[in-house]
């Protein structure tokens, strides 16, 4: 049975190796994507291209824009002189946010009373639209407690020293810059390789029926059970030596710092490869080309990454839908490399999401065992 493995984990490699294309894909498109979507995949919003229209013209205004405009999270393109203007830069994205200065602004800040100051934007982007308004807010609160402490010292100086106020202390733990990348850098390394390998594996029977090799394996004395192992721990190999190379790219690149056992994650990478494999090799068997296995495969891969919590909080998803993320092994997968890398986490927190894997992992491995047969149809 070992010599009869051998020789298919053998052919396996044969075959991957003298593949240029497979070579390609293993290499160039996963270091590539890692550089890419590192840089693309942010929550932070920064340069927001802004208009301003101030009805007051006032010092406190000035002062208020000033503020806005020395903020990287900004770029004020256009001073507008009146409304009409407003509709024609949302509709050609000019600008996402206007902001509007009301008359009085100045007169109801010097009488201690609220000044409203509105937000124009473009809602098409709620993500950005809702970030944008959370800035604003920051910088408006921002200049609102210091303009009541200096007309306080113009009134009283006496109390102004007084005044009671409430600083908040940010004190976030394992990402003390709060960087969006630290988190989005991890789930890449997850998803590419998910993509990589079930791909390649999802290709592996059903090559064997187009190339016409599947004939000869069916009078050998080869199991199913044996051809799935042979088949599947070349792969197995591949997406260890994957998850290395773009890790290490990602850490050293993008300075995402890892500070947890590197056996811990190497374990959890074995526990979702073993269920990203059996769902390809379960792919490879139900389908009758190569493109075929591609379609299904890409019918898999987006809903996966979806439901996975790689860019959507998994708590805001409806119940059901959270329920039914607990088949989705890149779910699991990813608290694995963003605790390993981040939090520098163990086993000892990390034992649920191992052992859902590997319940995923021989589940998967079963039915495409069960689902082959040495037969042409």
């Amino acid at each position: 049975m070992i010599e009869r493995m051998r020789q298919i984990l053998l052919k396996e490699f044969i075959h991957l190796f003298r593949d240029r294309h497979a070579r390609f894909s293993l290499i160039v498109p996963p270091l590539l994507q890692m550089l890419i979507f590192g840089y693309a995949a942010s929550y932070e919003v920064n340069r927001v291209s802004t208009a301003v229209l101030d009805f007051d013209h006032s010092q406190e205004s000035r002062e208020f824009l000033d503020r806005i405009t020395a903020s990287s999270r900004f770029q004020v393109r256009d001073v507008l002189q009146n409304e009409a203007q407003i509709p024609s830069l949302l509709d050609h994205r000019r600008v996402v946010l206007v902001l509007q200065i009301q008359p009085g602004f100045a007169e109801l800040l010097r009488k201690g009373q609220t000044a409203p100051v509105q937000a124009v934007l473009d809602g098409t982007d709620s993500n950005t639209a809702l970030i944008a308004v959370g800035y604003v807010d920051q910088i408006a609160n921002r200049f609102a407690a210091d303009y009541q402490l200096q007309l306080a010292d113009r009134m009283r100086p006496s109390l102004a020293t007084f005044a009671p106020s409430i600083e908040l202390q940010e004190r976030p733990w394992y990402n003390a810059n709060l960087e969006s990348r630290w988190f989005f850098v991890p789930g890449v390394i997850g998803t590419l390789v998910l993509v990589s390998v079930l791909q390649l594996t999802s290709f592996a029977v059903v090559r064997e029926r187009e190339v016409g090799t599947l004939e000869q394996l069916m009078v050998t004395p080869i199991s199913p059970a044996e051809l799935i192992v042979g088949k599947t721990l070349p792969f197995l190999i591949v997406g260890l030596a994957n998850v290395i190379v773009v890790a290490i790219l990602g850490s050293s690149w993008f300075e995402v710092p890892f500070r947890g056992n590197i056996f811990v994650l190497l374990l959890g990478t074995t526990l979702f490869l073993s269920s990203a494999l059996g769902v390809g090799l379960l792919i490879s068997t139900v389908s009758e080309t190569q493109q075929q296995a591609f379609a299904i495969s890409f019918f898999y891969i987006t809903p996966t990454i979806m439901l996975s919590g790689f860019g959507y909080p998994i708590t805001s998803m409806p119940t059901a839908l959270q329920w039914f993320t607990n088949l989705d092994p890149l779910r699991f997968y990813l608290i694995v490399l963003r605790g390993t890398f981040i939090k520098g986490i163990g086993l000892d927190v990390l034992w649920p999401q191992m052992i859902a894997m590997a319940i995923l992992g021989a589940a998967t491995l079963t039915l495409a065992t069960l689902r082959f047969h040495k037969t042409l149809d």
